[in-house]
């Protein structure tokens, strides 16, 4: 079963946490436990799971990320949105995350970003969700 939805974001780089909305998909699902596959088609943006109790934990992660891969260097792909494709890489386009009693199975300070490099957009994300038989 899979669910999409659209995130729209601000700014050329952002995280923009996206847990409640992946909860709410299982939660519709009806399906009580399982695996549900988080994924965003794009190849500018990203998905993780990192720490969502204090921002500066994503504002690191994204300064982390410019210094591996800076706006100003020298890329051979035209667009100019190079270093966006190399951030995607390097964090994915996927997340995988168990599910229990219709709630995600997370850290007490996981949460789940969509990773924006290449805004402001609008994104689309995929929940695919694995019921557990029985």
């Amino acid at each position: 079963m899979t669910h999409q939805f659209t995130v729209s974001t601000r700014a050329r780089a952002q995280l923009v946490e996206i847990t409640e909305q992946v909860a709410s998909a299982v939660r519709e699902s009806g399906a009580a436990s399982g695996v549900v596959h988080v994924f965003v088609p794009h190849t500018t943006a990203g998905i993780t799971i990192n720490e969502n109790a204090d921002p500066a934990v994503g504002a690191d992660l994204l300064a982390a990320l410019e210094r591996m891969a800076p706006d100003g260097a020298r890329y051979s792909h035209g667009e100019g949105n190079s270093p966006a494709h190399v951030k995607a890489s390097l964090m994915g386009c996927c997340q995988t995350v168990l599910f229990q009693d219709r709630a995600l199975v997370l850290g007490a300070w996981q949460g789940i970003y969509l990773c924006e490099f290449d805004g402001p957009r609008t994104r689309r994300v995929a929940v695919n969700i694995h019921a557990d038989a029985g």
